[in-house]
């Protein structure tokens, strides 16, 4: 199957702020001013690559950045005093949005829109002089390895180049821990479920890049965003609070008033007794939807109440504290702290002895790679891993540099001019 790129417009790249040098290094936005000025624009060759091995991500949205901003203003000084005014309408448009001020916010609305529209028409768009050629989103590359050329006029996007490794740098990191547990899982779906543990802005690009390694669901709708789905999830803790410390009425609550599409994973560690608490659910949903007095303390019909959408539990998940052993888990070391492989072992021991085969078994808190490839070397039978805050650890440098001038070999020392055979041109 060929690849294909993502449409820029899903990226909703701040173009004005972009173009304006607004999330540029100081060095890079000089870069512009002195050939500018200098009158000087040399046709140059970049290439981008990272140290390591890696899944590389952010190319799409740093090829929407090109697009959009590769060029410059006929009139900079008067792009400049328009940025002012438009800074100005956006700080106050911000504010009558929060006080709902309707006429104000209409005028302020179609201001911001004329100024937009005056620094369209000072703008001259180059992406049509420059080449740009790439490999695709998710694909592995090697240590030194370019994954992004651009050759054109360095005039028109030096500036960018905070931004473009900016936006290749988070999404490739993500992606490789995600790629990594992946792997590590031996097939079994992996839930990427970090989002609480960075900022909200970052949420979509994360989300991009871990679907992209193959993660098979994200917690939030912005994680999902590019994919065009929505995010998934678990009964929380705070949910469990909010009844009282019972779970059984915080499931029959989420089962009643959540939407039949959605499978019902049950968060099973309030009361440090995952195997107790998963039981004392099931007979509560067979009591409510089965019981119709007939005994629901009978495990033999236990199963009717196992499986996909409304009234059912599909799935529990254990997501008990490092610092914390299960009831079920016989007292040793540190290795029978927090969801440890005996608690997994047992309950699906447990389980199965009372007709809940099917009952999947979602396992988090702490997973990591080491933890994941123990459990499977171990043959411990969980069903899901949902990984969190592991996953956003580590961090890849993207470097850019130039290897060719005017179609010489011009690199600094240690550096030169790679391979681009694996790279497609980007129409």
């Amino acid at each position: 199957m060929s690849k294909q790129r993502l449409d820029p417009t899903v990226f909703k790249v701040p173009i004005d702020k972009i173009r304006e040098g607004y999330y540029s290094d100081k060095y890079f936005l000089r870069v512009t001013e002195i050939l500018r000025k200098e009158k000087y624009n040399p046709s140059v060759t970049y290439q981008f690559f990272v140290r390591e091995h890696a899944v590389v991500v952010g190319l799409d949205e740093a090829i929407a950045i090109l697009k959009y901003c590769t060029g410059y203003y006929t009139d900079l000084e008067k792009a400049e005093d328009l940025y002012e005014k438009l800074r100005a309408v956006e700080q106050q448009l911000h504010w009558v949005v929060v006080e709902g001020n309707e006429d104000e916010i209409l005028r302020l609305t179609a201001s911001r829109t004329r100024i937009r529209q005056e620094l369209n028409r000072l703008w001259v768009n180059c992406w049509d002089q420059i080449k740009v050629r790439a490999l695709y989103d998710g694909d592995m590359v090697e240590p030194w390895e370019p994954f992004l050329v651009i050759q054109g006029p360095q005039q028109y996007f030096a500036y960018l180049e905070t931004v473009l490794l900016g936006v290749i740098a988070r999404p490739t990191a993500t992606a490789t821990a995600t790629y990594k547990v992946v792997k590590a899982a031996r097939g079994k779906p992996i839930l990427f479920f970090p989002a609480r543990f960075d900022h909200f802005w970052v949420q979509a690009t994360d989300g991009y890049a871990a679907m992209k390694a193959g993660a098979f669901g994200v917690s939030t709708d912005a994680n999902a965003n590019y994919w065009g789905t929505k995010g998934l999830g678990t009964i929380p803790h705070a949910l469990i609070g909010a009844y009282h410390g019972s779970t059984s009425a915080a499931a029959l609550a989420f089962d009643r008033q959540i939407d039949p599409s959605v499978n019902r994973i049950i968060l099973v560690d309030w009361d440090n007794d995952c195997i107790g608490t998963t039981l004392e659910v099931v007979k509560a949903f067979y009591k409510e939807y089965h019981g119709g007095g007939i005994d629901p303390g009978n495990p033999s019909q236990w199963h009717k109440v196992i499986g996909e959408g409304k009234n059912k539990i599909w799935g529990v998940r254990f997501d008990t504290s490092g610092y914390l052993r299960d009831k079920s888990v016989v007292p040793r070391d540190e290795s029978s702290l927090g969801v440890c492989p005996e608690l997994v072992h047992t309950a699906r021991q447990v389980f199965n002895q009372n007709g809940l085969n099917q009952l999947k078994i979602v396992v988090s808190g702490g997973f990591d790679v080491n933890k994941i490839e123990l459990f499977e070397k171990l043959a411990v039978p969980v069903d899901a891993y949902a990984v969190g805050s592991s996953l956003f650890k580590n961090k890849i440098d993207v470097t850019a540099d130039v290897v060719e001038v005017e179609g010489t070999p011009c690199a600094k020392v240690g550096r030169k001019k790679g391979n681009f055979d694996r790279l497609s041109p980007v129409e």
